[in-house]
């Protein structure tokens, strides 16, 4: 055991803590416990991560008396999509009235959980998946790497850690690496995201700047955490971030996800895939596949949340299309059958025929 001192803002006010970090034989066996926190405390933590780290302007946080509630426009102020390989023919767009809500007394839950979606929130208010692009996971599924679903490996992911689902909604799989630069505290003991159970995520370290000792993170890659009870950590090596859910969070089909009325494509491999905006509102995604070019732009109508679009895209056989498109936020249960609300965003669609050897990874 190391012993190691960790301090704690919240508001206006620093809190000392004694901690200590404490190997794991493996990663068999998730630990760690409630929070010791009030309510009223944890909310404090949760705006004072945002402000301290320069995001107030981005991302706002509000409380009720069971969830910090952290609103964006799930849209980061940081180069996006730059470096990508393999895509799914999906464009970045702006959600206003993008919400995550975070529990404010997080205790463990039952059982880890999964979901085809987002499972955390960083402190700019953009959402956070698990590693993978290949459908949920089981809890098998884990335990064990999935390399041909990697999106570091297959090359889905742009330089800051993220791309953009089939909601045409842009969030990170690993460290956000374009976020902490931009961070007016970046640091060991910043919080760069909080998990929807409420329990926090920093940065490849302790708190404290000390190494985590291997084999310390769980599979959800997190360890217990003196104040929070539990805190989850990226990493170089996978599962990059947080993997799973260890705490309980409300009924999972309740958790925010981002529609587009916009069809998503099939997944190719492209090359020079650029993502360039102009002064009046003008968002453009050009990209070259077998050596003719493709490309995605859209601009504002004035109504809330819809676009006029125009594309040549793989998935249209290179013709162009145009017409106004919308997006938008979902939160409960989706209606059964046919009608309701555009499909939610992720990055999974079964029932698509892989394309130049992707396999079934989709952007």
């Amino acid at each position: 055991m190391t012993s190691c001192f960790a301090k704690v803002f919240f508001g206006a006010i620093w809190i000392a803590v004694a901690s200590c970090v404490v190997a794991a034989e493996s990663q068999d066996s998730p630990a760690g416990g409630s929070s010791t926190l009030s309510a009223a405390d944890h909310c404090r933590a949760v705006i004072s991560s945002v402000e301290q780290a320069g995001f107030g302007d981005e991302a706002t946080v509000t409380c009720n008396a069971t969830h910090a509630i952290i609103h964006s426009d799930s849209f980061p102020s940081h180069k996006v999509m730059i470096g990508i390989v393999g895509t799914n023919e999906q464009i970045p767009v702006p959600a206003e009235g993008f919400f995550a809500k975070v529990r404010l007394q997080p205790v463990p839950g039952d059982k880890l959980q999964t979901r085809d979606s987002s499972v955390a929130i960083a402190v700019n208010g953009i959402p956070i998946f698990d590693y993978t692009a290949g459908g949920e996971m089981t809890e098998d599924d884990l335990y064990q790497h999935q390399p041909h679903l990697d999106t570091v490996l297959i090359n889905q992911l742009d330089e800051c850690g993220g791309h953009t689902g089939r909601g045409d909604d842009y969030h990170y799989h690993e460290k956000p690496r374009c976020m902490i630069e931009q961070m007016d505290n970046a640091g060991d003991d910043a919080i760069i995201a909080w998990g929807f159970d409420g329990f926090p995520i920093y940065g490849d370290n302790n708190p404290d700047g000390s190494e985590i000792a291997r084999g310390a993170l769980d599979v959800c890659n997190g360890q217990p955490d003196p104040v929070f009870g539990y805190r989850y950590h990226t990493s170089d090596e996978p599962p990059y971030i947080i993997q799973c859910i260890f705490g309980e969070v409300d009924d999972l089909d309740e958790l925010p996800r981002i529609g587009t009325t916009r069809v998503s494509g099939r997944p190719v491999r492209v090359d020079d895939l650029d993502f360039t905006e102009t002064d009046d509102g003008v968002r453009s995604l050009t990209y070259d596949y077998r050596g003719e070019s493709y490309y995605i732009r859209y601009r504002p109508t004035g109504k809330t949340n819809c676009y006029f679009f125009e594309s040549k895209t793989v998935a249209a056989g290179g013709k162009v299309e145009s017409g106004e498109h919308c997006v938008q936020v979902h939160s409960g249960r989706r209606p059964p059958g046919g009608g309701g609300p555009p499909p939610p965003g992720g990055d999974r669609r079964p029932g698509v025929r892989p394309a130049d050897g992707m396999g079934d990874a989709q952007q």
